[in-house]
């Protein structure tokens, strides 16, 4: 999502290009390119976690770790993952 938020940026449009991102995106960050994530649960504190709650709102993400806990989802690279809209 950096990727692809750090390309829109800085032509207006997806192009092909080259280079290094230092966006880093946290709550309050305005989103371009996409209305739609796949991703998996995250640790707590972390900057993807941060990323993650800034498309979807800091009280909708973490009512959805809580339910993820209670049932025992598997967190970290090979766990669950969710579905996230902003629509």
């Amino acid at each position: 999502m950096r990727t692809l938020e750090s390309v829109y940026n800085r032509f207006g449009r997806f192009e092909a290009c080259t280079g290094e991102t230092t966006l880093f995106i946290y709550p309050g960050y305005e989103w371009h390119t996409a209305d739609c994530i796949l991703t998996n649960f995250h640790l707590p504190k972390s900057t993807l976690l941060m990323m993650i709650t800034s498309f979807a709102g800091y009280d909708t993400v973490l009512d959805a770790y809580r339910d993820a806990v209670a049932k025992k989802y598997r967190f970290f690279s090979f766990g669950d993952c969710m579905f996230i809209t902003n629509e």
